[in-house]
């Protein structure tokens, strides 16, 4: 397996079939123009988690600093391929992005979660030792 950070439009299409089954409301032009403006204007960083050559897990973050958490990494998007689920790729990633944020001197990650998201709850609390700590609102 290997991990490899995705800077190119060519790389963000290629990553997008796997995005999609999290980001549904998405096609492929606002992905692509939203994935471009993050990562230009608010450090929005995306990985591509390879087995066998083939994408099978995406991670997006970006290095945030708040009064709250302090210095810390934010999960904005983490999905595996759905033909690929139960096989740890998950966890790889988020093992990956915990060494990142390490050896950048960030403290700790935090993330969102749908709250119809029952699977991925017991995935982060259980498997991943999160805990739940807040709600997030957002206004309509």
């Amino acid at each position: 397996m290997k991990v490899a950070e995705l800077t190119t439009k060519d790389q963000w299409l290629e990553a997008f079939p796997i995005m999609k089954q999290l980001r549904t409301h998405l096609d492929i032009a606002s992905y692509v123009s939203l994935v471009a403006e993050a990562t230009s204007k608010d450090s929005y960083r995306m990985f591509a988690l390879y087995d066998q050559q083939e994408i099978v897990a995406i991670v997006g973050f970006k290095p945030m600093i708040t009064l709250y958490y302090g210095r810390f990494v934010w999960v904005c998007d983490l999905v595996t391929d759905n033909a690929c689920r139960s096989k740890g790729y998950g966890e790889y990633l988020l093992n990956y992005v915990q060494t990142w944020a390490t050896d950048n001197e960030y403290e700790s990650i935090a993330l969102s979660s749908g709250i119809q998201r029952h699977q991925a709850h017991r995935f982060y609390e259980e498997k991943m030792d999160y805990e739940k700590v807040s709600y997030v609102f957002k206004s309509k």
